[in-house]
């Protein structure tokens, strides 16, 4: 092999990979095809944010992973169900009287040790938490995914000022930066102008990526070095609706519930 082929080799992606990614999109199209629907489109745009999470996370020593953005649920039940940490199909009760898996994550979940839901503050649990490990001497790591339309609420610039304060190198934060939220375009609303140097400004080292090179997210998240004191803050790009072409980008499909003709002409439409 040439130094060319090597490189291509390289940067091919892993087929377990690609197939993870889509059997995630495909439950996500499930639920919103179940009688309540979900969020579909900020879903799809975090799936690929939330498998580097988990992949690059020891929650059996400690590491800790919250969905700020809670409704993006169906993203998070989604994953945890193909990465074997939910056994149960989550489009057969999602949103079932009875169900425990709701329309926002709750701490009834095996697994799911924060609720969320109301924006802001799934980042202070985890600043919470990181603080906690790092008193305790094992400087385990919290991590949070929060979206960028969150970032409007100032409880997650509390948190962050906390986190730099009590400098938290065991501290990190994604942002699923797709754009959008519930009423529109991030843009149309309240634009997040030089964000990373926002976070700069809040002493967070900060690193802007694909959202979805899940090789390159889980790099950048284990490389971090959790001793120092420095939190790290990674800005996600994504895009909404990411895996079903009808749909990126636009943000109609912010929350939908599909017939299931619909459903299935999005699934076989995926890559």
């Amino acid at each position: 092999m040439n130094a060319n082929t090597d490189q291509l080799a390289m940067a091919a992606p892993n087929p377990a990979i690609v197939q993870l990614q889509k059997k995630v999109r495909q439950t996500i199209v499930d639920l919103g095809a179940t009688p309540t629907g979900c969020h579909v489109g900020g879903s799809l745009s975090v799936a690929d944010i939330l498998i580097a999470a988990f992949i690059s996370s020891d929650r059996e020593q400690g590491d800790e992973v919250v969905l700020s953005k809670g409704h993006a649920a169906a993203g998070l039940y989604a994953v945890m169900h193909h990465m074997d940490m939910l056994p149960e199909d989550p489009a057969v009760g999602y949103g079932r009287r009875g169900s425990i898996l709701t329309g926002h994550p709750n701490h009834k979940i095996p697994g799911i040790r924060f609720s969320t839901g109301s924006l802001g503050h799934g980042v202070a649990y985890a600043v919470g938490w990181a603080l906690a490990r790092k008193l305790k001497g094992d400087r385990r790591r919290g991590l949070v995914v929060a979206g960028d339309g969150e970032l409007q609420e100032g409880l997650c610039w509390e948190a962050f000022q906390l986190a730099s304060a009590q400098r938290l190198g065991n501290f990190v934060v994604v942002i699923d930066r797709n754009g959008g939220q519930n009423d529109g375009a991030v843009d149309d609303i309240s634009p997040l102008e030089n964000l990373d140097k926002r976070f700069e400004s809040f002493g967070f080292r900060v690193e802007t990526l694909d959202g979805h090179d899940i090789d390159a997210l889980s790099a950048r998240i284990v490389a971090h070095d959790l001793t120092g004191d420095r939190p790290l803050a990674i800005i996600a790009e994504t895009v909404k609706g990411k895996g079903i072409p009808a749909i990126e980008n636009n943000p109609a499909c912010h929350y939908v519930v599909l017939k299931p003709a619909m459903a299935q002409k999005w699934k076989e439409s995926m890559a």
